[in-house]
């Protein structure tokens, strides 16, 4: 998956600035995100952390309009995005969810196509650039090759990079994805974090990013977002945000940090009891 040279005009920045302020959302009367902030800027990858359970994929699919929040205010290039309709949002945001069914009687084309919907009006209305959109999709995630084949016929794998392709085919200024690196062997995995970063370096898309791997998210982010227990305890840098003592405390579990001596990106290193020599030895009392 790369994105190739294209002519200057695809090279201008397309993305739009996403804006996301005072969510709270409650599921069952209960706050389980509390007044977060998220801001996607155009042409940088904003990635979402922090342990199961701290409102990470929640926050994502609220600033994506699926999840209906208690309060919020949301803005796309200054505008209000909760007074758009969701055709019209659609063609500014796309999200790739996590756990998306397996259709059939669909080939792999069919599904990419379908990422078009919000350029087709209710009566067939022609939408011009939409074979150019899904081709390029269907090459960037690497699907190209098996375009016709049935989807229920793919790995896991391969399923996730076609539901990437439809978003893509979207063509939006934004992308949300919540853990897009599920399913994918570890060779996808680099292409896919390769792909974001061209996105928005090339493109200047907005892509923002919920991450489980801290050391993915230190090599892809601009900016990292922390969370715990549904709060924004950190936004910043990687190199502000992914500290040993944050990440310590926020983990509940004592995680080091370094550079990493051929990239100098942050990496680290979770230590659990069997993780030295002098702990492996010590006895359980």
């Amino acid at each position: 998956m790369h994105v190739g040279e294209e002519n200057s005009a695809d090279q201008r920045p397309r993305g739009h600035q996403l804006s996301a302020t005072g969510v709270t959302v409650a599921y069952d009367g209960v706050d389980v995100v509390h007044e977060a902030s998220l801001t996607l800027l155009p042409g940088e990858v904003t990635v979402l952390v922090g342990p199961n359970g701290s409102g990470k994929s929640t926050l994502l699919r609220t600033v994506a309009r699926l999840q209906r929040p208690r309060t919020a205010s949301l803005l796309i290039d200054g505008a209000d995005g909760l007074a758009l309709t969701p055709r019209e949002f659609s063609r500014q945001v796309a999200l790739l969810t996590q756990g998306r069914p397996t259709p059939s009687g669909l080939t792999v084309r069919d599904v990419v196509e379908f990422g078009r919907y919000p350029y087709r009006g209710r009566w067939g209305k022609a939408d011009p650039e939409g074979p150019a959109a899904v081709e390029r999709a269907l090459g960037l995630t690497g699907v190209a090759e098996f375009a016709d084949r049935g989807v229920e016929h793919l790995s896991g794998g391969q399923l996730q990079r076609v539901w990437l392709a439809g978003c893509l085919a979207q063509a939006t200024g934004v992308l949300l994805l919540d853990e897009p690196t599920t399913y994918l062997d570890l060779r996808y995995q680099v292409e896919l974090l390769d792909l974001m970063r061209d996105l928005a370096d090339v493109h200047g898309i907005a892509v923002g990013v919920v991450l489980h791997d801290l050391d993915q998210a230190a090599a892809v982010g601009d900016r990292i977002v922390l969370l715990d227990a549904g709060r924004v305890v950190a936004d910043g840098n990687p190199e502000d945000v992914l500290t040993a003592e944050r990440l310590t405390d926020t983990y509940g579990i004592r995680v080091d940090v370094a550079p990493d001596p051929l990239t100098g990106r942050l990496r680290t290193r979770a230590i659990g009891r069997h993780h030295t020599r002098s702990e492996r030895l010590t006895p359980l009392s």
